[in-house]
């Protein structure tokens, strides 16, 4: 049985913050392209209930945001160039 489907945004998410942190030090370099697009194929299948704010977060790619919103951490989040927290 497969996890919800935000368990796996947030998974993934995690996944791609250890690859980034391991970039400093990594030899070979991690490829981050399909992280980026497992995280896209995800966020495409959210449905239209979704809340805004994570949407919002995933859509333009504010993914530690997403990360903390996803940990119901929201209010963490500090507002952004676009308004939004």
């Amino acid at each position: 049985m497969s996890l919800p489907l935000e368990q796996q945004i947030a998974a993934a998410l995690a996944d791609l913050e250890r690859a980034v942190k391991s970039m400093a030090t990594a030899n070979p370099k991690p490829d981050l392209l399909p992280l980026f697009r497992r995280i896209d194929d995800l966020t495409s299948q959210l449905p239209r209930n979704t809340d805004p704010m994570l949407l919002h977060y995933l859509h333009k790619r504010s993914y530690q945001k997403a990360s903390l919103f996803l940990a119901g951490r929201d209010a963490e989040n500090q507002l952004g160039n676009c308004r939004h927290v």
